[in-house]
């Protein structure tokens, strides 16, 4: 990947609010050695100005108009394996930042917590380490030894969320009023729910789906 000249550490930063990107570049350019050179509002101009820019680091919000961050994220590390790419989100859920760090992160933030966290990970990040913040590894650790649901079970509770019967979920899944029963029995098990609300509170609150 080319690099500058210059010592400071390159950065490109993606998010679809302009307010947030005006006061991530407000931060980083008051440091020495940090430098913006570029912002992004879509997952398309991400990808179009990382090509142009080659940056150190790209600052990713996941809640893109035009794409799941994660999405772009797998992307970019399939054309830049080196590419090192810290999340911005305002989701703690353990099941999100796994997926991201599957995807090939090498930094999970809250958006809550920026200015405590920030330059302290985009160093770490760019000197090769994994920076995941406390409040999230918290996270991950409580679930660690959970049962994951699988992708037909979150398909189940997606549309549950909506407010969707079991006969509707049935309909619309192409599946029989029964397998959907046995899915709920599945969900309400796996993460330890009372009820199929208390499922959909459990399940948006780890970043299963988004509503």
């Amino acid at each position: 990947m080319p690099k500058s000249s210059s010592s400071r550490i390159r950065i490109l930063i993606v998010d679809d609010h302009p307010v947030l990107r005006e006061g991530l570049v407000t931060i980083i350019e008051s440091q020495a050695d940090l430098q913006v050179v570029a912002e992004a509002g879509t997952g398309k101009e991400a990808i179009t100005l990382f090509e142009a820019h080659h940056p150190d680091i790209t600052l990713m919000d996941l809640g893109l108009p035009d794409a799941n961050g994660i999405d772009v994220i797998k992307t970019l590390r399939e054309t830049h394996p080196d590419a090192r790419i810290i999340v911005l989100t305002t989701y703690l859920g353990d099941v999100q930042a796994i997926r991201a760090l599957r995807a090939g992160a090498s930094g999970y933030l809250l958006k809550a917590t920026l200015r405590r966290d920030l330059l302290d990970s985009i160093r770490a990040v760019h000197a090769g380490l994994r920076h995941v913040q406390a409040e999230v590894a918290t996270e991950l650790g409580q679930h660690a030894a959970e049962l994951s649901l699988t992708e037909r079970e979150v398909e189940v509770l997606k549309l549950i969320a909506t407010g969707c019967s079991n006969k509707i979920v049935a309909d619309r899944l192409n599946i029989s009023e029964d397998t959907v029963k046995g899915h709920v029995r599945n969900i309400l098990f796996k993460l330890k729910a009372n009820d199929r609300t208390h499922a959909v509170t459990i399940a948006l609150h780890r970043g299963f789906f988004e509503i």
